[in-house]
C-alpha cells in the first residue's frame, strides 16, 4: 500500500493527503489549486523550495506567484540560466556577467571579446526563446561541495569554484539545463517553458534584461531610464578594481590572506573622497542655499548628513541643519492611506507652504522662528528657536522626499543641490549570482531596530513590504533628478553586518510568517567571512547601524 502525507495547504486553508516522495509541482496539480498565475516556487514550513522540492513528512505548504517577492527571484534566477545558456550556445569562450539591478531589470555585461552589437542582442534574445519554447527541464542534483568545486574548476568558473570554496558547506546544489551546468543562489523553475515573459536589448555597452512586473506579471516592468545609477554602479566598479576585489569569493579570499585591515581602509578611504568632492562643488556654487538629501530607509542618510556637513566646513561652508519631521501638519490634517490609517509617509503629511515660506525668507536675510511638532499632542508649536542665515551658511535637508519637487517649488532651482543616497550593493556572489540592494539596507534595519528601537526581526521584516511601497511612491521616482548620487554600500559591509544579523535573525520562530525571510538571509550571509566591526573607524557610516560612533544621533 503506498504510504500518504498530509499536506495542509495554505492557499486554501484545505489538508490533502498526497503520495510520499510528491514534487511541490505534483503535489499543486493534486489539490487543483486555481492561482491567478502559475506558482513558481512554494514555502514549506516557511521556507522557499522550488518546485523540484519532494516531500517525504507531512508539511504545511503556501505556493507563490511572481506577485510575491520570492516568486520573482525564483524566475529571474531561472531567466539568468536560460540568458547564460544562450550565450554558452552561441558564443564559444564567452561570459556573461550579471551586473547591475536598474531600469527595472539587470545590465548584463555580455564578454565576446568586442564590443557586443544589435545583431548579437538579436540572437541571444532569439536563442533564448527557442530554449523556452522547447520545453527544456531545469534539472536539480545535489553533490559534495568538494566535487562541485572540481566541476565548476573543470567548466573555467573560477569565480564560482572561489565561492563555494569559501562557503563551509558540505553539499552543494547546482542545475543542468541541456549541456549547460550552472550554481544558483535559491530555488529555481522546473521548466524553461514557465518563463512566459522576458525582454533584452542594448543598454550602454551590454544588454538589459528585463522582467515581469509583480504588479501584473503579464507586462515588462516599465522602462525607466537610470543613467545617473548606473554611472554610480560603475564607479564603485572601478573601486572594485583597484581592491582587487569583485566577488564575495576575492572578498573571502582576501580576509582569509589577512588583506581585511587594507580593504576596510581603502574602502573607508574612497568613500570619504567621494563626500569630500561633492562638498567641494557645493562649495563651489555661490548660488546654493539648499542642500536636499533623499534616499530609501537604511541608506545611512543621517551620516551622510553628518559627514557631509564637517566636510562643508572644511570647505569653508557652515551648513544648518533642518528636520523636516519638525514641519509635519496637525494630526487631523494629516492624508489617510487605502486603509483609512493616518499616512505620515505622504508628501502631503508636510506643511509644505511653510517650508517654501521660510526658507525663502532665510534666503531673503529674514529671520524666522522655526516650528516643532510634537509628536504626543500632534501638533505643530512654535519652537522659540529663532534662525538667521549668515552669508557663508548652507541649509542641510534631509527626508525621503527631499527630492520631490512638489517640496520647495516655491524655491529657484539654482538656490537647491540635490543628493540622492543610498545602499547601491556592487560586489557579486559570483558572476551569475548579484545581490539585492534592498537585501543590504533590510539587513541594516534589522540590526538597528533591535539595537536601538527595541524591535525583532520579525517586526522589521513584517514592517519591510510597506516601507518598500513607501519608498517606490516617494523616494524612487525622483532619484534620477539629483545633481549628485552617493553610494552609501561599503565592499566589506554585509562581513561586519553578518555576527550582529544572524544574532538576531535566529531568533524569528519557524512558526511565523516572517521565518522564510530570516532564513534566506541568515542563509545568503553563510556565504562571507565574518569580519569584527571594532576595526572600523568611529566615523563610519556602518556604526549608524552598529554602534560605537562618534556622531550623535
Amino acid at each position: 500500500m503506498k504510504q500518504v502525507l498530509q499536506i495542509r495547504c495554505k492557499n486554501n486553508k484545505k489538508t490533502q493527503e498526497v503520495p510520499m516522495g510528491s514534487t511541490l509541482s505534483d503535489i499543486y496539480k493534486e489539490i487543483n489549486l486555481q492561482l491567478p498565475y502559475e506558482p513558481v516556487s512554494a514555502k514549506v514550513n516557511n521556507k522557499v523550495e522550488g518546485l523540484h522540492y519532494r516531500v517525504y513528512h507531512n508539511k504545511d505548504i503556501e505556493f507563490l506567484d511572481l506577485r510575491s517577492p520570492s516568486g520573482i527571484r525564483t524566475y529571474t534566477r531561472s531567466l539568468f540560466m536560460v540568458l547564460c545558456k544562450a550565450v554558452h550556445d552561441l558564443y564559444a569562450g564567452s561570459k556573461v556577467v550579471i551586473d547591475i539591478p536598474v531600469s527595472n531589470g539587470y545590465y548584463c555585461n555580455i564578454k565576446l571579446g568586442r564590443p557586443i552589437t544589435t545583431d548579437d542582442v538579436d540572437r541571444i534574445r532569439t536563442r533564448m526563446q527557442e530554449i523556452i519554447n522547447a520545453k527544456m527541464p531545469i534539472q536539480r542534483f545535489e553533490t559534495t561541495t568538494e566535487d562541485a568545486i572540481k566541476i565548476f574548476t573543470a567548466l573555467g568558473d573560477e569565480q564560482k569554484a572561489k565561492l563555494l570554496r569559501s562557503s563551509g558547506s558540505l553539499y552543494s546544489v547546482y542545475y543542468i539545463l541541456d549541456d549547460y551546468k550552472d550554481y544558483y543562489y535559491g530555488s529555481m523553475l522546473t521548466n524553461t517553458s514557465q518563463l512566459r515573459l522576458f525582454g533584452l536589448e542594448p543598454y550602454f555597452d551590454g544588454i538589459l534584461l528585463r522582467i515581469p512586473s509583480t504588479q501584473d506579471p503579464t507586462k515588462l516592468g516599465e522602462l525607466v531610464r537610470q543613467d545617473k545609477m548606473f554611472e554610480v554602479f560603475k564607479e564603485h566598479h572601478r573601486w572594485q578594481s583597484i581592491l582587487g576585489i569583485r566577488t564575495v569569493g576575492d572578498f573571502n579570499e582576501g580576509v582569509k590572506n589577512g588583506f581585511s585591515t587594507d580593504l576596510i581602509n581603502v574602502s573607508e578611504a574612497l568613500q570619504e573622497k567621494k563626500i569630500s568632492q561633492i562638498a567641494d562643488t557645493i562649495a563651489e556654487k555661490k548660488n546654493i542655499k539648499v542642500v536636499l538629501i533623499a534616499g530609501p530607509s537604511s541608506s545611512g542618510k543621517t551620516t551622510f548628513c553628518k559627514r557631509l556637513s564637517v566636510q562643508l566646513l572644511a570647505s569653508g561652508v557652515k551648513p544648518v541643519q533642518i528636520s523636516l519631521d519638525d514641519y509635519f501638519v496637525n494630526r487631523h490634517d494629516t492624508p489617510k492611506d487605502e486603509n483609512g490609517e493616518l499616512d505620515y509617509e505622504s508628501i502631503y503629511a508636510l506643511n509644505i507652504p511653510l517650508i517654501n515660506e521660510q526658507f525663502n525668507a532665510l534666503f531673503r536675510g529674514e529671520e524666522v522662528e522655526l516650528p516643532k511638532y510634537n509628536f504626543q499632542t500632534g501638533t505643530s508649536e512654535k519652537s522659540g528657536k529663532k534662525l538667521h542665515l549668515e552669508e557663508n551658511n548652507v541649509l542641510v535637508v534631509e527626508g525621503i522626499h527631499a527630492l520631490n519637487p512638489l517640496l520647495t517649488e516655491q524655491i529657484a532651482n539654482e538656490k537647491k543641490f540635490k543628493i540622492y543616497a543610498s545602499a547601491l550593493t556592487t560586489i557579486l556572489l559570483d558572476n551569475h549570482n548579484y545581490i539585492p540592494t534592498t537585501d543590504n539596507r533590510l539587513l541594516r534595519r534589522i540590526v538597528r531596530d533591535y539595537k536601538y528601537r527595541g524591535c525583532s526581526a520579525e517586526e522589521t521584516i513584517h514592517r519591510w513590504p510597506s516601507v518598500r511601497a513607501g519608498e517606490n511612491k516617494w523616494i524612487f521616482p525622483y532619484q534620477e533628478q539629483a545633481d549628485v548620487m552617493f553610494n552609501t554600500a561599503m565592499l566589506f559591509e554585509l562581513a561586519v553586518i553578518k555576527p550582529q544579523a544572524e544574532e538576531v535573525l535566529e531568533q524569528v520562530p519557524e512558526n511565523c510568517e516572517e521565518y522564510a525571510e530570516a532564513y534566506r538571509l541568515r542563509k545568503f550571509l553563510k556565504y562571507f567571512a565574518p569580519l569584527p566591526f571594532r576595526d572600523l573607524p568611529p566615523t563610519s557610516l556602518l556604526r549608524e547601524f552598529l554602534g560605537g560612533s562618534s556622531f550623535k544621533y
